[in-house]
């Protein structure tokens, strides 16, 4: 079953990847510059450089997901809530290891104000990851393949 199950092609997950990480940053530049009372400059420079590394880790993280996804017969467009969670919880695990020691250099953080920074963050992504793929694959769904039609015997 699994070969019948279309996923999203490159260019379409380039597009999910770029809107998803312009929305955000247009929604934690500002509100990281309030709380650590910084510049909006320090703070995009910062949100800038794990927005690249987010969109790069997005892109390999979502095409191993829906390929998992397909190996084990699910459509990825059609997750469940408890998919798309897993998804999501999944993909912010991913960035906080990678992204720990760069936030704590750049906000001059201990490991565990750093890591507490980033729960709070990953807590906000997590809902916004989910909303924001749910609205997504509605606005643009992946068509599949028709099923064949099973033979007609007359006996």
């Amino acid at each position: 079953m699994s070969q019948n199950i279309a996923i999203r092609t490159g260019r379409d997950r380039l597009r999910y990847t770029m809107i998803f990480e312009a929305t955000l940053l247009a929604l934690m530049v500002p509100a990281g510059a309030l709380v650590f009372e910084r510049s909006h400059t320090d703070i995009g420079i910062l949100a800038i450089f794990l927005s690249v590394k987010a969109m790069l880790i997005n892109l390999l993280y979502n095409w191993l997901f829906d390929r998992w996804d397909v190996h084990n017969g699910r459509i990825p467009t059609e997750r469940t809530w408890q998919g798309r969670t897993l998804h999501a919880v999944g993909f912010e695990a991913t960035l906080t290891v990678t992204s720990l020691p760069f936030v704590m250099f750049w906000l001059q953080l201990n490991l565990w104000q750093a890591l507490l920074t980033d729960v709070v963050m990953a807590s906000f992504v997590v809902v916004y990851t989910m909303l924001f793929t749910w609205f997504y694959d509605r606005a643009f769904p992946v068509t599949q393949p028709s099923q064949q039609p099973l033979p007609c015997t007359i006996n």
